[in-house]
């Protein structure tokens, strides 16, 4: 699982950074969170393919988060192996989408499979499932967290001992069936290890809530949002963001593993006091720039 920051700027870009669009890549799927003005540019200039797209997931239809829809959809349709593409998004979704086709002059020629979301897990593959609960802020905005499905490993020489040749035994053990070999019962806890899946969440666009927290329950990589400085936190409220320190606090009651703060006011033109903030309640806290990129 690879993320690639794609904007990290709050409201406006900025010389340094582009407005919200993040991409995670994992098998053969590619979810963008968000689509800020200018994301497809930004996915170019990372080297990555507009084709890899498979699922979009809105957060809220603010502007910094999804003005680069327009844009990006008319040149995926211009792809000839993008047949469909899965868009998810808060209450208002497809109004917003027909909005948008109405106001340009767009030939649609690939499907969009759109849904509205409000809480749970809402997509499931063999590899992955979706989730999102809603976030506090002043329209209709989802969280979400992408969770792979445990791995189970193969001992390799552990099959040889037993004299277990490739093939369809080893895929039964693969998927956790016992199988009988040689007139002898194998159990896969036997020659093979459960390896857990990782996961990512990325809130923004939030008062401090509970939901977040759950949301971000045992994450390997929580991106969220920290617009200002703790000592703005009214202003932060007024406008229904995160400080940073707020943003740790939210890391460290969901047990995460990693806080990668984003979303930043273009008041800040570096970022090391919203990293002090953070760190003040989390220890293990890094400043997004755009075109990072994280390995999960």
């Amino acid at each position: 699982m690879k993320l690639t920051i794609l904007g990290t700027s709050c409201s406006i870009p900025t010389k340094e950074r582009n407005t919200s669009g993040y991409f995670l890549r994992i098998k053969n799927h590619g979810i963008l969170f968000d689509c800020g003005e200018g994301t497809q540019r930004q996915m170019k200039l990372a080297g990555l393919k507009l084709s890899k797209i498979t699922i979009i997931c809105i957060t809220h239809w603010h502007g910094d988060h999804v003005l680069g829809l327009g844009g990006l959809l008319q040149s995926i349709q211009g792809l000839d192996h993008v047949d469909t593409l899965k868009i998810f998004g808060p209450q208002g979704t497809k109004q917003y989408f027909a909005h948008l086709f109405d106001s340009l002059s767009f030939d649609l020629k690939i499907s969009l499979d759109i849904h509205e979301i409000t809480s749970g897990i809402f997509y499931e593959n063999e590899t992955f499932y979706l989730e999102t609960l809603p976030m506090k802020h002043n329209i209709p905005c989802q969280g979400y967290s992408l969770i792979e499905k445990d791995k189970r490993r193969i001992h390799i020489k552990t099959l040889e001992t037993l004299g277990i040749p490739a093939g369809p035994l080893v895929g039964k053990l693969q998927r956790g069936e016992q199988i009988t070999h040689k007139g002898k019962t194998v159990r896969p806890e036997q020659v093979s290890r459960l390896e857990k899946g990782k996961k990512f969440c990325y809130i923004t666009d939030t008062l401090p809530n509970n939901n977040a927290i759950t949301l971000a329950n045992d994450a390997d990589l929580l991106l969220s949002e920290c617009v200002y400085d703790h000592s703005m936190k009214a202003k932060a409220r007024q406008h229904h963001h995160l400080t940073a320190q707020q943003a740790g606090h939210i890391a460290s009651k969901a047990n995460a593993k990693k806080l990668v703060l984003t979303h930043f006011s273009a008041r800040y033109k570096e970022t090391s006091l919203l990293e002090q903030d953070a760190r003040a309640v989390f220890d293990n806290v890094i400043s997004a720039e755009d075109f990072m990129t994280f390995t999960l």
